[in-house]
């Protein structure tokens, strides 16, 4: 079993949250979320958890350099049949979870759906082109946007999300894996809320500019890090969460496909991230424990040095 110690655990973790805030400075400096570069900032802070993985590996050197890989779940891909079925999973799994919290806010009443005529996604449409220009049928701009899901999480969703779980479910869920399954899950993704707080400070993706703010992320963060670190621990790679952030970050807006026009809501309420998305996750992650899931924790194939393996001591 590879342990890390304590000391590389921490240095990546103030690595990757002071590196965020660098990254986001000079949003504070100047128009917060209004600065032009903002999407080019929080699109670069994506990739500092990778960075501070490097930083750690290269300085601390915590995991022998001929297990980096292995350790950090990119290699090998096998059994390969497992590993590509998880990959499947994490692709289209988070796609279903949040159409199902986008069905429990409005249940709870939280946001109020237009399923046929896509009234409030019409009026954003408008609101993009001059007065009198005409549109193509909204449902045809909907079913374009639902067909290019899977693309955008597999391809340039997943390539900013490996920057985040290179960090995330590569580096630090095995690094607390010695603490026991569920701490080392639930403290990662705190730690995942918590370096949201430049961003969401400035009242990006709840619009709230304080702690609640935070905290929601945190808490959302939690739900969602379980389930992307029970890909990682299940299929003993990093992949399968990579597509799976790729595939939350593609779904994201799904909402604001779907609300009626003439109505609002509330993100931290009806978003994934937010009150529904937690309860959704919270009755996936039930299940899961259920069926004994979360004990299941395999092996790569062939690999020496394996994460959850202990080696065997030479016969006297």
């Amino acid at each position: 079993m590879t342990r890390i110690r304590p000391a590389a655990t921490i240095a990546f973790v103030v690595l990757a949250l002071g590196l965020a805030w660098l990254v986001a400075l000079p949003l504070w400096l100047s128009e917060g979320l209004a600065n032009p570069l903002a999407g080019i900032l929080i699109q670069t802070m994506m990739f500092t958890p990778a960075l501070a993985v490097l930083i750690v590996l290269l300085v601390l050197r915590p995991v022998p350099k001929g297990e980096r890989l292995r350790f950090l779940g990119m290699w090998p891909l096998r059994p390969a049949k497992r590993v590509v079925w998880m990959m499947v999973l994490g692709l289209f799994g988070p796609v279903v979870l949040i159409v199902a919290s986008v069905g429990v806010a409005a249940l709870c009443g939280w946001v109020q759906l237009d399923l046929f005529g896509f009234s409030g996604y019409t009026e954003q449409l408008e609101a993009l082109v001059p007065a009198g220009t005409p549109l193509p049928p909204t449902w045809v701009a909907v079913l374009a946007q639902l067909i290019a899901i899977p693309f955008a999480a597999a391809t340039i969703n997943a390539l900013f999300a490996f920057g985040e779980e290179l960090g995330w479910r590569g580096f630090l869920v095995p690094a607390l894996r010695p603490l026991g399954t569920w701490p080392a899950l639930l403290i990662s993704g705190a730690v995942w809320g918590l370096w949201h707080a430049p961003v969401i400070l400035l009242g990006y993706n709840f619009g709230r500019y304080d702690i609640a703010g935070v905290l929601l992320m945190t808490g959302g963060c939690i739900a969602w890090g379980i389930l992307l670190g029970w890909l990682r621990l299940r299929s003993a790679s990093l992949w399968p969460a990579v597509f799976a952030h790729g595939a939350m970050n593609a779904t994201a807006g799904l909402i604001a496909v779907l609300y009626a026009a003439g109505t609002s809501f509330d993100m931290a309420l009806a978003g994934p991230l937010g009150i529904a998305g937690w309860i959704v996750c919270a009755v996936v992650i039930v299940i899961l424990a259920l069926m004994g899931q979360s004990r299941r924790q395999p092996e790569l194939d062939g690999s020496v040095g394996r994460m959850l393996s202990v080696p065997r001591q030479p016969a006297p």
